[in-house]
């Protein structure tokens, strides 16, 4: 395989990892707002950590076909600090979403439209950043080719 499909591929395989994570976050995200009639805020946090264990596992396994053990520094923490940077705007986006709904807005679906909308356009800003930190700095092959995992 030349060097160009392999990106090719591992860049469909990463947009349908973010497809499976979005979905899996939204569907939590509008479950606790809606009918948890959790905040904006938190039904954020909760959607990010929905959709954050599969796209790691997916995205490690399947996109860069790691396997083994995860090392902790390596991949698993900045993995995290990424989700919870996407989180932070999220949580911020939404909120305002949240609160500009709820002054401008009667229905609660209108409300949950926009809270859904904010956080997608928030981690939408941070999908290609992802991609670049997940290649050159935690699972491409070619950094971690001499490295023991513990």
């Amino acid at each position: 395989m030349t060097d160009a499909f392999t990106r090719y591929r591992k860049l469909l395989r990463y947009s349908a990892v973010s497809v499976i994570a979005v979905a899996v976050g939204q569907v939590a995200l509008i479950a606790l707002f809606y009918f948890g009639h959790w905040s904006a805020r938190a039904a954020t946090i909760g959607s990010c950590v929905a959709g954050g264990i599969p796209s790691y596992y997916l995205n490690r396994r399947w996109v860069w076909a790691k396997s083994g053990r995860s090392h902790m520094w390596r991949e698993v923490t900045p993995f995290w600090v990424l989700s919870f940077v996407g989180l932070g705007l999220s949580t911020w986006l939404a909120g305002y979403a949240g609160t500009y709904g709820r002054d401008h807005l009667s229905s609660r679906a209108a409300q949950t439209a926009l809270v859904d909308a904010a956080s997608i356009a928030a981690f939408g800003m941070l999908w290609v950043l992802k991609f670049l930190a997940f290649e050159r700095f935690m699972f491409g092959r070619e950094r971690h080719r001499h490295e023991t995992v513990v």
